[in-house]
Protein backbone atom coordinates (compact mmCIF):
# COMPACT_ATOMS: atom_id res chain seq x y z
CA UNK A 1 0.00 0.00 0.00
CA UNK A 2 0.79 3.73 -0.29
CA UNK A 3 0.19 6.47 2.03
CA UNK A 4 -0.96 9.11 0.39
CA UNK A 5 -2.05 12.46 1.74
CA UNK A 6 -3.87 16.02 0.14
CA UNK A 7 -4.02 19.61 1.86
CA UNK A 8 -5.73 22.61 0.59
CA UNK A 9 -5.76 25.73 2.88
CA UNK A 10 -6.97 29.24 1.84
CA UNK A 11 -7.27 32.31 4.20
CA UNK A 12 -10.12 34.28 5.28
CA UNK A 13 -10.81 36.65 2.84
CA UNK A 14 -9.03 40.11 3.08
CA UNK A 15 -6.65 38.22 5.39
CA UNK A 16 -2.70 38.37 4.94
CA UNK A 17 -2.37 35.42 7.74
CA UNK A 18 -4.19 32.11 7.79
CA UNK A 19 -4.64 31.07 11.07
CA UNK A 20 -4.90 27.27 10.50
CA UNK A 21 -1.50 25.48 9.71
CA UNK A 22 -0.71 22.04 8.80
CA UNK A 23 2.54 19.75 8.54
CA UNK A 24 3.21 16.27 8.13
CA UNK A 25 5.53 14.24 10.14
CA UNK A 26 7.48 10.55 9.33
CA UNK A 27 7.11 8.39 12.65
CA UNK A 28 10.11 6.88 14.11
CA UNK A 29 9.10 3.40 13.46
CA UNK A 30 7.81 4.37 10.04
CA UNK A 31 4.20 5.71 8.32
CA UNK A 32 3.23 8.78 8.66
CA UNK A 33 1.51 11.73 10.70
CA UNK A 34 -0.82 14.92 10.05
CA UNK A 35 -1.24 17.62 12.17
CA UNK A 36 -4.06 20.26 12.03
CA UNK A 37 -4.22 22.62 14.39
CA UNK A 38 -6.33 26.30 14.28
CA UNK A 39 -5.85 29.25 16.62
CA UNK A 40 -8.39 31.38 18.46
CA UNK A 41 -9.02 34.07 16.10
CA UNK A 42 -7.57 35.19 13.27
CA UNK A 43 -4.87 37.05 11.17
CA UNK A 44 -1.23 37.12 12.59
CA UNK A 45 -1.93 36.28 16.58
CA UNK A 46 -3.90 33.07 15.38
CA UNK A 47 -1.30 32.31 12.71
CA UNK A 48 1.60 32.22 15.16
CA UNK A 49 -0.32 29.74 17.80
CA UNK A 50 -1.20 27.55 15.30
CA UNK A 51 2.00 27.45 13.92
CA UNK A 52 4.07 27.39 17.79
CA UNK A 53 1.23 23.96 18.32
CA UNK A 54 1.94 22.15 14.85
CA UNK A 55 5.93 22.75 14.87
CA UNK A 56 6.03 21.04 18.74
CA UNK A 57 3.66 18.13 17.56
CA UNK A 58 6.04 17.62 14.94
CA UNK A 59 8.34 17.89 17.06
CA UNK A 60 7.12 15.22 19.41
CA UNK A 61 6.13 12.83 17.15
CA UNK A 62 9.68 12.82 15.37
CA UNK A 63 11.06 11.70 18.67
CA UNK A 64 8.43 8.99 19.50
CA UNK A 65 5.88 10.24 21.70
CA UNK A 66 2.64 8.93 21.22
CA UNK A 67 -0.07 10.48 19.42
CA UNK A 68 -1.97 10.68 22.72
CA UNK A 69 0.90 11.92 24.88
CA UNK A 70 1.63 14.84 21.86
CA UNK A 71 -2.06 16.39 22.34
CA UNK A 72 -1.71 16.67 26.28
CA UNK A 73 2.29 17.90 26.41
CA UNK A 74 1.34 20.33 23.54
CA UNK A 75 -1.88 21.78 25.55
CA UNK A 76 0.20 21.52 28.74
CA UNK A 77 2.88 24.63 26.64
CA UNK A 78 0.04 26.41 25.61
CA UNK A 79 -1.66 26.80 28.49
CA UNK A 80 1.56 27.78 30.64
CA UNK A 81 2.92 30.00 27.31
CA UNK A 82 -0.40 31.83 26.72
CA UNK A 83 -1.92 31.44 29.93
CA UNK A 84 -4.81 29.82 29.78
CA UNK A 85 -6.54 32.37 27.65
CA UNK A 86 -5.79 31.51 24.35
CA UNK A 87 -7.23 28.01 22.47
CA UNK A 88 -6.28 25.95 19.56
CA UNK A 89 -8.04 23.25 17.97
CA UNK A 90 -5.66 20.01 16.96
CA UNK A 91 -6.48 16.79 15.07
CA UNK A 92 -3.57 14.23 14.02
CA UNK A 93 -4.15 11.60 12.08
CA UNK A 94 -1.43 9.03 11.60
CA UNK A 95 -0.98 6.18 9.07
CA UNK A 96 1.42 4.08 12.01
CA UNK A 97 3.14 1.69 10.29
CA UNK A 98 4.44 -0.18 13.72
CA UNK A 99 0.88 -1.15 14.86
CA UNK A 100 -0.41 -1.18 11.54
CA UNK A 101 -3.36 1.17 12.48
CA UNK A 102 -4.95 4.14 11.46
CA UNK A 103 -4.36 6.76 14.88
CA UNK A 104 -6.62 9.64 15.44
CA UNK A 105 -6.15 12.30 18.10
CA UNK A 106 -8.86 14.94 18.35
CA UNK A 107 -9.68 18.23 20.07
CA UNK A 108 -11.58 20.07 17.77
CA UNK A 109 -15.05 20.74 17.46
CA UNK A 110 -14.55 19.33 13.26
CA UNK A 111 -15.25 16.06 12.59
CA UNK A 112 -13.05 13.10 11.15
CA UNK A 113 -14.33 11.24 8.39
CA UNK A 114 -13.51 7.87 7.41
CA UNK A 115 -14.32 5.41 4.48
CA UNK A 116 -13.02 1.85 3.90
CA UNK A 117 -14.85 -0.35 1.19
CA UNK A 118 -16.79 -1.68 4.08
CA UNK A 119 -18.12 0.81 6.31
CA UNK A 120 -18.13 4.77 6.55
CA UNK A 121 -17.51 6.45 10.27
CA UNK A 122 -17.86 9.95 11.19
CA UNK A 123 -16.56 10.59 14.36
CA UNK A 124 -17.72 14.12 16.29
CA UNK A 125 -17.88 13.42 19.83
CA UNK A 126 -17.54 16.51 22.10
CA UNK A 127 -14.07 17.48 23.09
CA UNK A 128 -12.48 20.62 24.21
CA UNK A 129 -9.60 22.45 22.37
CA UNK A 130 -6.55 22.87 23.85
CA UNK A 131 -5.00 25.52 26.11
CA UNK A 132 -8.02 26.16 27.89
CA UNK A 133 -9.03 23.77 30.20
CA UNK A 134 -6.47 22.62 32.90
CA UNK A 135 -7.46 18.89 32.86
CA UNK A 136 -7.58 18.54 28.68
CA UNK A 137 -7.52 14.76 26.74
CA UNK A 138 -7.61 14.23 23.27
CA UNK A 139 -10.43 11.76 21.94
CA UNK A 140 -8.80 8.75 20.37
CA UNK A 141 -9.78 6.51 16.98
CA UNK A 142 -7.62 3.37 16.33
CA UNK A 143 -8.40 1.63 13.24
CA UNK A 144 -6.85 -1.59 11.51
CA UNK A 145 -5.42 -0.53 8.21
CA UNK A 146 -7.40 -1.17 4.85
CA UNK A 147 -6.07 -0.63 1.49
CA UNK A 148 -8.62 1.88 -0.07
CA UNK A 149 -9.10 3.98 3.57
CA UNK A 150 -9.50 7.71 3.00
CA UNK A 151 -9.41 9.79 5.83
CA UNK A 152 -10.60 13.45 6.01
CA UNK A 153 -10.16 16.09 8.70
CA UNK A 154 -10.99 19.82 8.15
CA UNK A 155 -11.26 23.17 10.57
CA UNK A 156 -14.58 24.94 11.02
CA UNK A 157 -14.08 27.69 8.40
CA UNK A 158 -15.38 24.63 6.07
CA UNK A 159 -18.10 23.54 8.13
CA UNK A 160 -19.63 27.69 8.57
CA UNK A 161 -19.33 28.32 5.12
CA UNK A 162 -21.98 30.02 4.26
CA UNK A 163 -23.20 31.70 7.34
CA UNK A 164 -22.04 35.27 7.54
CA UNK A 165 -23.55 35.66 4.01
CA UNK A 166 -26.84 34.84 4.95
CA UNK A 167 -27.02 32.18 2.32
CA UNK A 168 -26.99 28.25 1.62
CA UNK A 169 -24.38 26.73 4.52
CA UNK A 170 -22.57 23.99 4.29
CA UNK A 171 -24.25 21.08 3.53
CA UNK A 172 -22.40 17.96 5.49
CA UNK A 173 -23.99 15.44 2.84
CA UNK A 174 -22.36 17.39 -0.28
CA UNK A 175 -19.11 16.56 1.98
CA UNK A 176 -19.71 13.27 2.03
CA UNK A 177 -20.75 12.79 -1.90
CA UNK A 178 -17.03 14.05 -2.66
CA UNK A 179 -15.27 11.91 -0.16
CA UNK A 180 -17.88 8.84 -1.49
CA UNK A 181 -17.00 9.34 -5.02
CA UNK A 182 -13.60 8.97 -5.23
CA UNK A 183 -10.93 6.42 -3.92
CA UNK A 184 -7.44 6.76 -1.83
CA UNK A 185 -5.82 7.57 -5.06
CA UNK A 186 -7.74 10.73 -5.49
CA UNK A 187 -6.74 12.65 -2.21
CA UNK A 188 -5.57 15.96 -3.66
CA UNK A 189 -8.98 16.14 -5.64
CA UNK A 190 -11.03 15.52 -2.35
CA UNK A 191 -9.58 18.07 -0.46
CA UNK A 192 -9.63 20.30 -3.71
CA UNK A 193 -13.25 19.67 -3.90
CA UNK A 194 -14.01 20.25 -0.49
CA UNK A 195 -12.69 24.04 0.05
CA UNK A 196 -14.05 24.85 -3.31
CA UNK A 197 -17.59 24.04 -2.47
CA UNK A 198 -16.67 25.56 1.01
CA UNK A 199 -15.73 28.51 -0.98
CA UNK A 200 -18.67 28.39 -3.14
CA UNK A 201 -20.61 28.75 -0.36
CA UNK A 202 -18.80 32.02 0.78
CA UNK A 203 -19.10 33.39 -2.78
CA UNK A 204 -15.45 33.00 -3.24
CA UNK A 205 -14.82 35.46 -0.43
CA UNK A 206 -14.03 32.53 2.99
CA UNK A 207 -15.65 34.29 6.17
CA UNK A 208 -13.05 32.19 8.20
CA UNK A 209 -9.45 30.30 7.33
CA UNK A 210 -10.27 26.81 5.97
CA UNK A 211 -7.76 23.57 5.94
CA UNK A 212 -8.97 20.49 4.30
CA UNK A 213 -6.51 17.49 4.89
CA UNK A 214 -7.70 13.92 3.10
CA UNK A 215 -5.19 10.62 4.02
CA UNK A 216 -5.43 7.55 1.75
CA UNK A 217 -4.07 4.03 1.96
CA UNK A 218 -4.19 3.40 -1.42
CA UNK A 219 -3.32 -0.15 -2.93
CA UNK A 220 -0.69 -0.52 -4.85
CA UNK A 221 1.90 -2.84 -6.48
CA UNK A 222 5.66 -2.02 -5.96
CA UNK A 223 7.86 -3.04 -7.98
CA UNK A 224 11.65 -1.26 -7.91
CA UNK A 225 12.93 1.63 -5.80
CA UNK A 226 10.51 3.25 -3.15
CA UNK A 227 10.08 6.64 -3.89
CA UNK A 228 8.72 9.21 -1.67
CA UNK A 229 6.88 12.25 -3.36
CA UNK A 230 5.87 15.57 -1.88
CA UNK A 231 4.12 18.10 -4.03
CA UNK A 232 3.54 21.78 -2.58
CA UNK A 233 1.58 24.46 -3.76
CA UNK A 234 2.42 28.10 -2.10
CA UNK A 235 0.65 30.57 -3.92
CA UNK A 236 1.47 34.55 -3.30
CA UNK A 237 1.24 37.96 -4.41
CA UNK A 238 4.51 39.75 -4.16
CA UNK A 239 4.86 43.61 -4.13
CA UNK A 240 6.90 43.88 -7.26
CA UNK A 241 5.03 41.47 -9.46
Amino acid sequence: MEIKIGIARTTKYAMDYCGDSCDIAERPHGGISAVIADGQGNGLAAHHTSSWVVNKAVSLITDGARDGAVARAVHDYLYAMKDKKVSCTLTVLSADLESETLVVSRNSNCPVIVKTAEYESVYDDSVEPIGVHRHMKPVMYELPFEPGMVVVSYTDGIQAAGRKRGGPQTDFQKIMDIIRDNTANDVDFIAKSIIEYALEMDKNQAGDDMTVVVMGLAPTQTEGPKVERISVGYPFQGNSL
